[in-house]
């Protein structure tokens, strides 16, 4: 017992390492803008279906780095930016709590592909969207990917998980909560 807790913590603290050490809340808008470029560039580098996806969509909110931990309750917390025709119109975080069997530490990055007008509407409407209320999204894994086409982009919300690091068993959208930013230029 006492071994599997010491494995445990050592893991806990490792991947600790791997995250930015930066306060959450303190990224100004140019560093989000910044990010997001970097973010949605590698993801279109590196996903066919990613930018498939986006020269369809009406506008894309890109995360591209949002940090999650957590041993029985735990958490994650993002930035990000809106784009509509390549420009940012928005800021906005993302912010998720757990309760449950869980243990670890990770980092990783999305984009979520607005596909109708209807749902960038809810997103801006809402005053706080939560993922699985509200407009369908779809999560694309690899094996979903590769069925994309421009004629079979039927759904409201397409998101992509990228650049996953760290320690953490499963990783899902569902209860995060998006919300209207304001930072500092």
């Amino acid at each position: 017992m006492n071994t599997s807790k010491r494995l445990l913590g050592a893991a806990l603290l490792l991947g600790l390492t791997m995250l930015p050490l930066r306060p959450a809340c303190a990224a100004s808008a140019s560093e989000i803008n910044r990010e997001a470029t970097a973010a949605l560039k590698m993801l279109y580098r590196n996903n066919e279906a990613a930018r498939l996806v986006g020269e369809q969509a009406k506008a894309v909110l890109i995360f591209p780095s949002v940090g999650k931990a957590g041993f029985i309750v735990g958490g994650q917390y993002g930035n990000g930016a809106l784009r509509k025709q390549g420009k940012t119109v928005g800021y906005y975080n993302t912010v998720a709590g757990s309760f449950g069997l869980q243990a670890g530490v990770q980092k990783f990055g999305y984009a979520l592909f607005f596909m109708t007008d209807s749902a960038l509407s809810y997103l801006d409407k809402s005053g706080g969207w939560e993922i699985g209320t509200g407009p369908s999204v779809v999560v694309v894994d690899t094996g979903f990917a590769k069925s994309l086409t421009s004629t079979t982009l039927r759904d409201d919300v397409y998101a992509f998980i990228f650049d996953q690091k760290g320690l953490m068993a499963g990783i899902g959208l569902q209860g995060s909560k998006i919300t209207k930013i304001h930072p500092d230029k």
